[in-house]
């Protein structure tokens, strides 16, 4: 798919001081794209609350090495960083969807930069160009207003690999070392933001070394130093949380990596076909405006005959096309599919998109600047009806509210969502987290299949001292109350339904 690569020997057409021009103005665009609307769309379960939980909670309780679901529920889910990110911008704006969905556009914004730069190590005659692709681009555009860890995941995998090609394939005076540095702290971070999946770029990165330079090369893409920074950067918090809670090494390998990979126990899309009901749609749809392009580019990298010339020249259309493929693969190869599971593969993407274009793209040109200004318009359009009238059941500030309605004026300290259900994956998945961003109030979910369920529900009391309990439907009455009775409440309110679920008030 990569277009024709311009030799390292070509000056750029472009003087520096346009390039930072160009630059500005592209970071401007991302930052008006990302934040139009931004605060205007209610937090959606299960992802956005979940995350927005975790974030508050560690506000709440100070306590930011380990995440969790209230006082009492671990959360190890996903590494910190993302957590981080939300609470940091929490404690400078405030509780509001607005700062809850501030990291990611920061995000996109600085991942738009990244991939600029990397344009202008790859020679291309407009280097602000990938950048510009990215920006325009549904998919990333998309994910940017989306509470979810893989826009701040695509942004260090872009600080990654622009260490990487600053490194290997950007002017001789660079100053390699640091380069490769830099790329291992941006593994590092995609590593404390998501895991393994932070480092698929390596795939690419190990191949394309080998041919152009040989295996001896790899070596050094290791440095001892560079390793350093990512033992510090990405591995330390690993290192203390294992050490701290024993068994959790084995929760990250056995759950975290061969259950997601292996089997189908996450339930996204896990069938033979999956890949392509998650992914399909990502490229054929959220790829636009440049989903044409992308099937033509895709029309010739079906030819063998291209490939052996990329393998042979081993320059920057095999980087992109190894960059793209291999994740892709894995990617595909895993029973644990979503669509935002793809959108650091808009890295390459970008990068060959404007290979492709880099000789038709003039802005110059009365049209293409009408073209772009016309999408910028759409863009905008979408993402104001798409804020203002999409709907969903499960929106957690239309959540709020019919509770707060339902409790009638009662006060409560916390709210406890009791689920039928032994596992832990089906209280994260069903508890409507996000509540707690307008109540103001903690979340606690308690399985109430499990031995302890009541036992739950009494100590949520104890620590409470009042609690709004939401009962799933499927829950009996008889035994719910004979579980409540060994809680000892001072008073039981009967307060209604609430989307065919009952709600209590208990009262010590």
């Amino acid at each position: 798919m990569p277009g024709t690569y311009a030799s390292p020997l070509s000056p750029p057409p472009l003087q520096p001081q346009r390039n930072r021009s160009a630059l500005i103005w592209l970071f401007c665009l991302s930052l008006l794209l990302g934040f139009a609307f931004q605060g205007t769309r209610g937090m959606w379960n299960t992802d956005e609350g979940r995350y927005t939980e975790n974030a508050l909670q560690m506000v709440d309780s100070g306590n930011y090495l380990v995440p969790a679901y209230g006082s009492d529920r671990l959360n190890f889910t996903k590494p910190p960083m993302h957590y981080w990110a939300i609470a940091a911008s929490v404690k400078a704006f405030g509780p509001n969807e607005w700062a809850v969905r501030a990291p990611n556009v920061l995000a996109f914004a600085l991942t738009a930069l990244l991939l600029c730069l990397m344009g202008e190590q790859l020679m291309l005659r407009r280097p602000w160009l990938p950048g510009l692709v990215y920006v325009l681009t549904l998919a990333p555009l998309i994910a940017a207003n989306v509470v979810s860890t893989d826009t701040l995941l695509t942004l260090f995998e872009a600080l990654a690999m622009f260490g990487f090609v600053s490194a290997r394939m950007g002017p001789p005076a660079r100053a390699r070392r640091g380069s490769i540095h830099l790329m291992w702290l941006g593994f590092g971070l995609a590593f404390l933001t998501k895991g393994p999946p932070g480092l698929l770029p390596l795939l690419a990165i190990v191949p394309f070394i080998a041919k152009r330079d040989g295996w001896r090369a790899l070596g050094r893409l290791f440095p001892l130093g560079g390793l350093l920074v990512f033992m510090l950067s990405g591995f330390l918090w690993y290192l203390v949380v294992i050490l701290r809670y024993p068994g959790l090494l084995h929760y990250f390998v056995y759950v975290e990596v061969y259950q997601r990979i292996l089997t189908s126990a996450q339930h996204r899309n896990p069938q033979w076909y999956g890949w392509l009901v998650a992914y399909g749609p990502v490229f054929a749809f959220a790829s636009m405006p440049w989903t044409l392009e992308l099937l033509r580019g895709l029309n010739r990298a079906r030819s063998i005959a291209r490939w052996r010339q990329w393998w042979r020249d081993a320059s920057a259309p095999l980087l992109l096309a190894l960059w793209f493929a291999l994740p892709l693969l894995v990617l595909c190869v895993s029973r644990s599919r979503l669509p935002v599971y793809a959108l650091p593969l808009f890295l390459p993407l970008s990068l060959m998109l404007a290979l492709q274009l880099d000789s038709r793209v003039d802005l110059a040109r009365t049209r293409q600047r009408v073209l772009l200004g016309f999408w910028i318009v759409v863009l905008i359009v979408l993402k104001g009806a798409g804020s203002l009238y999409l709907k969903s059941p499960a929106d957690s500030r239309v959540q709020a509210r019919q509770l707060d309605a339902t409790a009638a004026g009662n006060g409560y300290a916390a709210l406890a969502f009791v689920q039928k259900t032994d596992d832990h994956v089906g209280i994260e998945e069903h508890t409507p987290w996000g509540v707690r961003l307008y109540l103001h109030k903690p979340i606690v979910g308690i399985a109430w299949s499990k031995p302890d369920s009541g036992e739950r529900l009494c100590a949520t009391l104890r620590e409470y001292g009042s609690v709004l309990v939401v009962i799933d439907p499927g829950i009996a009455s008889d035994a719910f109350g004979a579980a409540v009775q060994r809680c000892r409440p001072q008073a039981v309110l009967d307060l209604g339904p609430w989307q065919h679920h009952q709600v209590v008030l208990l009262r010590r």
